[in-house]
């Protein structure tokens, strides 16, 4: 894919970009459907692109409850916090859910130097900046899609989220009904019960992960 249409990248030449990738020790790495590229408990100093496929992001209590806490789509970038914080374990594991290509850069060294690039940094930096702002958005949707009671309002918030940001009441979601369970925080057989509960009420249709909201 064209890196300066990566979030990270916006804005920038192939020229500055070429000179970044060699700053940053940039290294391709692919990932089978279901394999773990970053584990709980890791220490990265390294940004993930997205160049192909998709990744979830989950984490899981000491009892094992896994919560899914996002996914990221080709473009998009992952465990960019760990790259500034040195030494912190990683919270959350990151896994591919289909056949995955990944991109690593080592971001850190933006913050530091660099005689041949530097001219760059500042709007690498200022990308990232924009990332973290777009990350805490992510978060605070899936507080409000989890702070409803009930099973039903938790997948209208999630749904209506997603119908005005397809801007069609048509759309894919990038769950499997387990991931979806785990991402809205309830148990997967009452919410597929549910689910067929708000089909019968004429509230949504659904195949799949192709979903109808009726309004």
């Amino acid at each position: 894919m064209n890196l300066s249409n990566t979030q990270l990248f916006q804005g920038l030449q192939e020229q500055e970009i070429t000179l970044l990738l060699d700053c940053l020790n940039a290294v391709k790495r692919s990932y089978k459907k279901g394999e773990t590229i970053l584990s709980e408990g890791n220490i990265t100093e390294n940004i993930g692109i997205v160049l192909s496929g998709m990744v979830i992001i989950s984490c899981n209590d000491i009892w094992g409850n896994n919560s899914v806490l996002g996914n990221v789509s080709t473009g998009s970038v992952f465990a960019e916090a760990y790259t500034c914080i040195p030494g912190q374990a990683m919270l959350v594991t990151v896994s591919a859910i289909e056949d995955t290509e990944i991109l690593f850069l080592n971001v850190g060294r933006v913050f530091t130097i660099c005689s041949n690039t530097c001219f760059f940094h500042t709007k690498l930096i200022k990308n990232l900046l924009g990332i973290f702002a777009h990350k805490n958005i992510q978060l605070s949707q899936r507080i409000q899609h989890t702070s409803s009671k009930s099973i039903r309002d938790r997948l209208m918030s999630y749904f209506s989220q997603c119908a005005k940001y397809y801007g069609n009441n048509s759309f894919l979601i990038p769950y499997n009904r387990q991931q979806l369970a785990d991402y809205l925080n309830v148990d997967r057989s009452s919410m597929c019960n549910e689910l067929s509960k708000m089909q019968k009420d004429g509230l949504i249709d659904y195949k799949k992960n192709h979903f109808i909201l009726k309004t």
